[in-house]
């Protein structure tokens, strides 16, 4: 069964749940996979969007996907940003050293 526009998004959202729980067990190895995934399946969708349309029920649920998304994501980079300034930190540290 071909995949329909609307389930790319259901698939992103998926993909940014998975993101969110590892974030919560501080797995950023598999945060960085769920990003690599959805960045596929973003393109996938901006391919298929360019042939597609959604209908007025199937864009009122991209809405509520979009904003479920935003949400996910907004809750990895606040659980992302102790151990973002954490590696920003020995970054700077161990470039130091290279000087």
């Amino acid at each position: 069964m071909p995949q329909m526009l609307i389930d790319y998004y259901k698939a992103i959202e998926d993909s940014s749940l998975q993101m969110l729980e590892a974030a919560k067990t501080e797995d950023w190895d598999a945060v960085v996979r769920c990003e690599g995934a959805c960045a596929v399946l973003i393109e996938q969708l901006r391919y298929r969007a360019r042939s597609e349309e959604l209908d007025a029920a199937a864009r009122a649920e991209k809405a509520r996907i979009m904003r479920r998304i935003l949400g996910n994501d907004a809750q990895i980079r606040i659980l992302a940003e102790p151990w973002l300034g954490h590696f920003e930190a020995r970054f700077q540290q161990n470039n130091g050293l290279l000087h």
